[in-house]
């Protein structure tokens, strides 16, 4: 790859990939110094692409930051919490806007070349390929901010244009550009400068199609007619992602240049988050006892046993239903990926439990913390009042937010032995970032299947497909049958049988003790409501089903697209963060309704950054009036929920 950025930098001239930080007029400014025939088509695309996989230091500030945290994959307290950093979004809006410069250089030079009878056999496929990963490029940088310049990034003055207009242009670049390609076409020695698919034109056709169904569905509550019509051509002849060889994706390493993995920055934790506990505790009917090893056998705990209630250190102002208690074992059964996907703590024999950070193997190989009782300045070691928690072999997952003094005193609930962890696979760099698997495929032919649309597949064959791949995807095959079949709710309410939409019962009776006594009790869990998506009275249609499932497969490499389905349909279910003290960035929540969910305290978009409207300020206007509300993160976007 080194070769590669090597070989672009000689013909380039001023094309970087990264542009300069306070320059965000260069967005009207094209970078192509030297002429069409001292260039190729595939560098400027290949360029495009090892970009936007995103090098370390864009990664953690828009992906892991931004992304992880509001997608409910990671537990950080940004955008989760109303925080927005000027620095980090102005850096992202400076890095995409050179992928997208590089994109539509591609089509620009191909344009050149085909006028001028330079072009080679391949270069009107390149030109259509061009156009589809630029799509996903302006979806990217639309889905973020909100209104963009469909005109932007290619010498010319831009106008802003609202986020329709970018949809309607990019759903009708997608169709003509897909339909373009010529799949007979030989491309001898162009592999190399397609990290994606080594410019399988097959694989760019599915692609397209199914990119165009995830934008597409993408309107489904705004433009249902639009959102029809684009999916159901999109869909017709099911020529889509539909395997896991066909899935689009980019090998990672574990360096500093622009392919290192997203997730390689060994000071994130990347904790098992609340949310995804939720979904997966009780999901399909799998039993842990099935699923661990022999010495984990013991600590696997009966299915109405709720945990040891620590009310003066785990928070309960939070909607989370799992809230105030420390699950101190196994839960009796757990969607399969779960310990797929986040290691056991204390599993040091697991190859994928993950040791960062290497320069301090504390964190990670020790899982015995302390509860303090009293000051919580009392040393670790000292106080005989201390309550010492064991983590080994335990399942927790705390919500985020304030914890005020519950905090403060509680030492267990962000050590990195302590809670689950994101396997190493993800994390060491070795890996394949996932822009679009086959699984997200099949959930939007379910979903478009529920609402009524023509599509190749009945809802229940497109949603099982979409489990079972994203079981094969996981190592986890084996559950299939009996995870399928089941009647289970997990803890927001909902079960894997298609056929089963029974909702729960309001409460359930479940068994705890309480941690300081030692007195065994029982706790009415109650289920949470969604008031968000139809009031919260219903959780456990097909369509919450859909997006659960959804959500789960995405792990760990769409988290903006479980941010993208949650500002669309309030699914699934997202929990409040704490609030021991009240934040002031969610001045919309409150002690009087943090028991309810709301679009106000979810984040819906990132903040333009402030040198946009310093540089070019007729653009800046343009987008505000475009977004129809102030520039803040909670204003709604065009097509999310309002």
């Amino acid at each position: 790859m080194k070769k590669i950025f090597k070989k672009i930098g000689l013909f380039l001239g001023s094309a970087s990939l990264i542009v300069s930080c306070s320059e965000f007029e260069e967005i009207n400014v094209d970078p192509t110094a030297a002429s069409s025939s001292q260039v190729q088509v595939e560098y400027f695309i290949d360029n495009s692409i090892v970009g936007a996989q995103q090098d370390p230091h864009i990664a953690e500030r828009v992906f892991v930051l931004y992304w992880t945290d509001a997608g409910r994959m990671q537990v950080v307290g940004s955008l989760s919490e109303g925080y927005h950093s000027d620095g980090w979004t102005s850096d992202y809006y400076r890095y995409i806007s050179g992928w997208l410069k590089d994109a539509n250089n591609a089509i620009k030079v191909a344009d050149e070349q085909i006028e001028a009878g330079t072009s080679k056999v391949y270069t009107a496929n390149l030109k259509q390929i061009a156009r589809i990963w630029r799509a996903y490029l302006m979806s990217e940088m639309s889905d973020n901010f909100g209104p963009i310049p469909v005109g932007g990034f290619q010498g010319v003055n831009p106008d802003y244009n609202s986020v329709e207009e970018v949809y309607t242009f990019i759903l009708a670049e997608l169709k003509e550009a897909t339909n373009s390609i010529d799949e007979g076409v030989t491309n001898d020695g162009l592999a190399n400068w397609d990290p994606a698919y080594g410019y399988d034109y097959t694989k760019w056709v599915q692609y397209g199609n199914s990119l165009r169904m995830r934008l597409a569905m993408r309107l489904s509550e705004v433009a249902p007619a639009k959102a029809q019509a684009e999916f159901e051509d999109a869909a017709r002849g099911g020529v889509y992602i539909s395997t896991l060889d066909d899935t689009f994706q980019v090998q990672e390493n574990n360096g500093w240049d622009a392919i290192t993995g997203v997730m390689t920055r060994q000071w994130w934790d990347q904790f098992l988050t609340a949310t995804q506990n939720n979904l997966m505790v009780g999901l399909g009917g799998v039993s842990s006892a099935d699923q661990v090893s022999a010495d984990k056998q013991g600590s696997i705990k009966p299915a109405n046993y709720m945990g040891l209630k620590f009310e003066d250190h785990f928070t309960t102002l939070t909607n989370d239903p799992s809230a105030g208690f420390w699950f101190d074992g196994l839960h009796h059964s757990i969607d399969p990926r779960a310990y797929a996907l986040y290691p056991i703590p204390g599993d040091f024999d697991n190859s994928q439990y993950n040791r960062y950070p290497s320069w301090s193997p504390s964190w990670t190989s020790t899982t015995k913390r302390n509860l303090v009782i009293g000051n919580a300045d009392n040393s670790e070691n000292g106080e005989t009042n201390d309550i010492s928690i064991e983590a080994t072999n335990t399942w927790n997952a705390p919500v985020a937010g304030d914890w005020a003094e519950k905090g403060s005193n509680n030492r267990v609930r962000s050590w990195g032995g302590s809670i689950p962890r994101l396997a190493d696979k993800y994390r060491n760099g070795t890996n394949k970032r996932v822009f679009f698997g086959p699984w997200e495929s099949y959930f939007l032919i379910a979903e478009a299947a529920v609402r009524g649309w023509d599509v190749p597949l009945s809802g229940q064959a497109a949603y099982e497909e979409g489990i079972s791949l994203s079981f094969e995807y996981n190592g986890v095959s084996s559950y299939i049958g009996t995870y399928l079949a089941s009647e289970n709710y997990n803890r927001a309410g909902t079960s894997v049988s298609w056929t089963h939409t029974a909702e729960p019962s309001a409460t359930v009776t479940m068994d705890y003790i309480d941690g300081y006594t030692g007195q065994a009790g029982t706790y009415e869990f109650k289920y949470p409501e969604n008031t968000i998506y139809k009031g919260g009275a219903v959780k456990n249609d097909l369509l919450t089903k859909i997006i659960t499932q959804k959500f789960i497969a995405q792990t760990p490499w769409l988290p903006l697209e479980t941010w993208n389905d949650h500002r669309r349909l309030g699914l699934p279910f997202f929990e409040n963060p704490a609030i021991e003290n009240l934040i002031d960035r969610l001045p919309d929540l409150t002690l009087g309704n943090y028991m309810t969910n709301s679009v106000k305290v979810f984040p819906q978009r990132l903040k333009y950054p402030s040198g946009l409207n310093n540089s070019y300020p007729q653009g800046y206007e343009q987008a505000i009036n475009h977004l129809g509300g102030s520039d803040n993160v909670f204003t709604p976007l065009w097509w999310a929920k309002h």
